[in-house]
Formats: structure tokens, sequence, C-alpha cells
């Protein structure tokens, strides 16, 4: 392997979203016209921290919003197969592909999380620490830095990513405060809760 120097944007969207409802998956539906998993995708592409990565498993995204990064390969699509054993699994796929392109680091965000701002991608990636997470007014949460050092650490299987590691090496991380919501959606009503806010914003 050569040396490292870069830093891969991750976004996690691999699991099957089971308390969402719809007629869609949860990643699909639409927030002004943009889905969920697209606005996700956007704020770790605009935040120019380095390639991004996709892991899918459960649902195959289409992004339809973002073809020309996936066409020009700033945006890369990892399918998961072993998504339906837990969330450690889509990470171990996404520290992987980290590899693959010699990465000395990953930041780890959900495609669920639609709100999260590409100045919080950014400030994130910039810890020096091993691990770096965003903090917001409702606590810590994604996206995650994981340096390279801290790879062997994580999980290889169970429904849990880097949690475990943050809360039992606190002596490795450090908290970036953060502005921005880190809301997901996970059901209708988180979704139509969102929805009622942009319109009432928009008039």
């Amino acid at each position: 392997m050569g040396a490292r120097t870069s830093t891969v944007a991750v976004i996690l969207a691999a699991g099957a979203g089971t308390r969402f409802h719809g007629p869609v998956h949860k990643l699909a539906a639409e927030i002004d016209g943009v889905p969920v998993l697209d606005r996700a995708v956007r704020a770790a592409l605009d935040a120019g921290i380095g390639p991004v990565v996709v892991v899918a498993g459960n649902h195959h995204p289409e992004l339809p919003t973002l073809r020309d990064a996936l066409a020009d390969g700033r945006i890369t699509v990892v399918e998961n197969p072993r998504w339906a054993d837990g969330q450690s699994t889509s990470l171990q796929a996404a520290i992987d592909a980290a590899r693959r392109h010699h990465a000395h680091a990953v930041v780890v965000g959900l495609g669920d999380q639609p709100f999260v701002e590409p100045a919080t991608w950014r400030a994130v990636a910039a810890s020096r620490w091993p691990i770096a997470v965003a903090r917001y007014a409702e606590g810590p949460r994604n996206p995650v830095r994981l340096h390279h050092s801290t790879w062997p650490l994580l999980p290889q299987s169970g429904d849990h990513g880097a949690r475990h590691l943050v809360r039992v090496r606190g002596d490795l991380v450090e908290q970036i405060p953060c502005g921005g919501s880190p809301a997901d959606i996970d059901t209708p009503e988180d979704l139509q809760s969102w929805q009622n806010k942009s319109s009432t914003n928009s008039r």
C-alpha cells in the first residue's frame, strides 16, 4: 500500500429501514423533491474532504440528483452483501473501500440524516485525534472521524458501528461542536414533520 494521504467520506445506507412503512424505502422518500439519501450524500460531497463512498445493501440507491458525481467518480456505491448481519458489516465494507483509496481516515455519516451540514463534515474531518465525533445541542452524533490506527479496533459483527469504540475508548475521542441537525428519518411521521417544516419555511 502506498502512503496514506486522503480522507474518505462514508455514508452508511444499507439498512432495511423497517420502521418506515411507506410506498418507498425511507432513503428514497423526498423532502422538497430531493430524496433523503441524496441530501445526506450531497452534504458529504459539498464538504470537499475527499471522495464519497456510499455503502448500500437492502436498498440500491439511484441518487437521481447526483448522477454527475457518480459518473465522474466523486461518489462510489459499494454493495454490502452482509447488510442484514448489522451495521458493523457496512462499516467494514466502508473501511475496505477506504483502504483501496489508501486513505488515512474515514468520516462516517448515515444516509437517513439529511440535515447534517457540509461545515460539520469539514469540522470533524479537520480533527487530528484518533476519533472525532460531531457534538450537537442534542449530544454527540454522526459524522465520526476514524483515523486508520483505530480501524482494527472496530467491531467485526453486530448491529453497531463505531459507537462501542467511542464509548470504551473515550481517551481517543475529541468532540467537535457543530451546528445543524443530526435528526434522522426513521418513520413516516419523522418525514412528515420535516416536510411540514420545509413547507412552512418556504412560505
